[in-house]
């Protein structure tokens, strides 16, 4: 029996969405730094693994301080990843596979070589002063100049930096070298919609995941935060800058002035918004403003608290993930939002390594497949990133921190190596080992040439992962038992049945249990011949051991004899499969239907 869904269902809805980070992807001109060319060279992989929608990282103009989070032209491509002409290739290959582009909109903030943040610090007077967020000095009682507050930015140190032309202070949640502009100015909103968002759609750009949407709108008293990290002269300040008075408004006008005139769909990256009340105004349909949202509780666990112990790791029960996962799977019920589905994107480890066990082939193998598995029955948009899909894992912990490229990374490092204390080095080391955003940005592992088919002569900018003939995609194109091969199964069950996986509602089984994920996955509008809605239990068993699960027939409601196994990891199970116990790293599908 057919899925059954609303005919007017946007086309986002019901798709997977897959991430490609471009200087890690594919380099087609050998020069060590992927490209468009290669990206394009790559689509019908891509299509093939069943994907509706490339999400392209960041690619335009930029000196690279943040990998190209900090754009210096946003009508003009980086070099190294190709040209305007390339992009405009790309969505026609991309259109003619009846596949879907969205690009990275960084406009948060610019790079300081931006043309806009060079007038906005040539002159007080400039017209453009107002497009960037300018303070001056605070003076102590012996004259030494402090920065106008005490927050401490994502990147470990300051939030403002000094300007000795202008004698002011500008702010920067990130880097120095990425101002924040200054959307409480109507001119420069204009101009971010025209020059950053209506120049790409009119290009046929189909949209954009949209960055650091939630801190648009600063709170304009700029006040010192609390005093929660004594050690520290500055201070996490959040509360400042996420989520702000002007947010709803601001995000509401970037939708209606670029975003609805194209049809164009959007999903923002939204930390630190813990909460389903503070979630949902974002993603309401009704509200106009986003279609679907990022939200980090589940992806960022083993993290610390973001600022200065966000690289020591926190271990954590299976109960939590499962806790999160109901809350972040059950909270657009009974609203008009929408939600997302993903474990892996450029900014955290690889879900293997962090959700799986990759000790062993076997356990690598297994625990792969189950989290495919997992995310494949989700409710919401599916969102893959590159590498996912074969299974990659993080880099080897025998790596030293020289092969760490990312400017977090190396600042955490640097500021828990000067603190003294060799423990807290050690710690943020070992916890780097597991979370940094390094891991998912090793060069994409193609097949078993040197440097892994990511490029052919040129030394690639980042180390290709030692593990590399072991794990590629060439090889696992060749094996049915693959993971790759294992995901193109899983995205086709969760098409085929979409009313139950995709927009079915979720119920967690035996919640407390700590190593079986359990839950129930029902459809809202399919009733089976026993006039039952349509359900499927889905068994993962996120431990090393065999594990006893729950009475299938008992949880779907219905008799043995109407229990049938839709899709295992395990290719020795067939068909019912009474025994109800499953093998560590194993994960199974059961319906009703």
């Amino acid at each position: 029996m057919g899925a059954f869904v609303p005919r007017d269902t946007p086309y986002w809805k019901d798709a997977t969405f897959y991430q490609v980070y471009p200087a890690s992807f594919k380099d087609s001109n050998n020069d060590g730094w992927g490209d468009l060319p290669g990206l394009i060279s790559k689509l019908d992989y891509i299509s093939d693994l069943g994907v509706d929608v490339v999400w392209v990282s960041p690619i335009f103009e930029s000196p690279q301080k943040d990998m190209g989070y900090d754009v210096s032209d946003y009508q003009a491509i980086y070099a190294p990843y190709g040209t305007v002409e390339d992009v405009d290739t790309l969505v026609k290959e991309c259109h003619s596979r009846d596949m879907k582009v969205i690009l990275d909109l960084v406009v948060n903030h610019t790079s300081s070589e931006h043309q806009w943040f060079k007038e906005s610090r040539s002159s007080k007077n400039n017209p453009k002063r107002d497009w960037y967020i300018w303070k001056p000095a605070r003076y102590d009682e012996n004259g030494v100049r402090h920065p106008p507050t005490n927050w401490r930015g994502y990147f470990a140190s300051s939030t403002w930096t000094w300007d000795e032309a202008t004698q002011e202070y500008y702010l920067h949640l990130y880097a120095a070298d990425q101002p924040d502009l200054n959307w409480e100015n109507k001119a420069c909103r204009e101009a971010i919609y025209e020059e950053t968002m209506r120049f790409w759609l009119d290009r046929g750009v189909d949209g954009f995941r949209i960055d650091t949407v939630n801190k648009y709108s600063k709170r304009q008293d700029y006040v010192d935060a609390p005093i929660t990290d004594p050690a520290s002269e500055h201070q996490p300040a959040p509360e400042m800058w996420c989520n702000g008075p002007r947010i709803h408004e601001f995000i509401n006008e970037m939708n209606r002035e670029a975003l609805a005139p194209y049809n164009a769909v959007s999903v923002g990256e939204l930390s630190l918004t813990p909460h389903p009340s503070q979630v949902v105004p974002y993603v309401s349909a009704a509200a106009k403003e986003l279609d679907m949202v990022f939200e980090f509780s589940v992806i960022r666990l083993g993290t610390g608290d973001g600022f200065g112990a966000k690289y020591i790791y926190n271990p954590y029960p299976l109960t939590k993930l499962k806790s999160l996962t109901q809350t972040w799977q059950s909270f657009i019920e009974g609203t008009d939002a929408w939600a997302t589905a993903f474990i892996e994107n450029h900014d955290n480890g690889r879900a293997i390594s962090r959700f799986g066990n990759a000790s062993t082939r076997d356990k690598w193998l297994s625990s792969g497949k189950t989290i495919a598995l997992w995310q494949a029955t989700l409710s919401g948009s599916l969102f893959l990133y590159q590498g996912q899909e074969i299974g990659m894992v993080n880099m080897p912990k025998t790596w030293g921190i020289e092969e760490y490229k990312d400017i977090e990374s190396r600042n955490f490092y640097a500021e828990a190596a000067a603190s003294g204390n060799q423990e807290r080095a050690d710690d943020t080391m070992k916890g780097l080992q597991i979370l940094a955003r390094d891991h998912s940005r090793i060069p994409f592992q193609w097949d078993e040439s040197p440097h892994a088919g990511f490029t052919e002569h040129g030394r690639p900018w980042m180390k290709v992962h030692d593990d590399y003939r072991a794990i590629n995609a060439s090889q696992q194109e060749r094996d049915p038992d693959s993971i790759l091969n294992f995901y193109k199964q899983a995205l086709k069950m969760r098409k085929a049945h979409r009313d139950v996986f995709i927009h079915g509602s979720f119920k967690l089984v035996n919640p407390e249990d700590e190593n079986i994920f359990a839950y129930v996955k029902t459809s809202s509008t399919r009733v089976n011949e026993r006039g039952q809605f349509a359900n499927a239990l889905v068994v993962l068993n996120m431990s090393d051991d065999d594990q006893l699960y729950p009475n299938v027939a008992a949880v779907l409601k219905c008799s043995d004899e109407d229990v049938r196994c839709l899709m295992t990891t395990d290719s020795a199970v067939k068909g019912g499969d009474g025994s109800r116990v499953i093998g560590g790293w194993q994960g199974r599908v059961y319906v009703n239907f």
